[in-house]
């Protein structure tokens, strides 16, 4: 067979590909590739960052609860289910709960100083923080928990028996000691 004949019936067959056939074997290509440099550790995946675990205690505060109640529902040293981006996590311990209720600025008359008292208008609205702890993956990122990181500012929903508030995270601390962990153990970023 000459040369040109040759290079025919290549041309020939790569017409009877069909679209779909391509792009399956072009996928399949990329999927070896990303394979072979994961394994080969040029490539991190998420349970490798993982760098330790700790126990941490993060504040969530929640603004204008109103409570008619004599009584705040979340307490001290009771369990609390909370979920973290509309995402039910855990029952976590509830450390510390520290309440408050609404406050108003009053000028003082006689000096340019101000007064900070009880809004009275508001008797049944609270500032409550409360104070959460758990156990946290630790990354060059922050600490994450139920697969998610734990930073300032993100939002969480508190629930129990009779209760449901929504807050944010207001503080984070690493509180316990931090163990290295091998990385090829169980470290699955749930």
């Amino acid at each position: 067979m000459c040369e040109n004949c040759k290079c025919k019936a290549i041309i020939e067959k790569i017409k009877t590909i069909k679209p779909v056939e391509a792009i399956v074997v072009l996928g399949l290509i990329i999927a070896v590739i990303v394979g072979f440099f994961t394994f080969t550790k040029f490539r991190q995946t998420a349970d490798k960052q993982i760098e330790a675990t700790s126990k941490i205690t993060f504040q969530v505060f929640l603004r204008s609860v109103t409570i008619t109640d004599n009584e705040i529902p979340i307490k001290q040293g009771e369990k609390t289910f909370i979920s973290i981006r509309n995402v039910p996590y855990s029952d976590l311990d509830v450390v510390a709960v520290k309440t408050e209720r609404k406050k108003i600025v009053l000028p003082m008359m006689s000096s340019k100083n101000i007064m900070i008292a009880d809004d009275v208008s508001q008797s049944n609205m609270y500032d409550i923080i409360v104070t959460l702890t758990d156990t946290a993956k630790i990354t060059k990122d922050g600490a994450i928990v139920g697969g998610n990181k734990i930073k300032i500012g993100l939002p969480i929903t508190l629930e129990g028996h009779d209760y449901k508030f929504s807050g944010t995270v207001s503080a984070l601390q690493i509180t316990g000691n931090i163990n290295d962990k091998d990385l090829n153990g169980n470290n699955d970023v749930q």
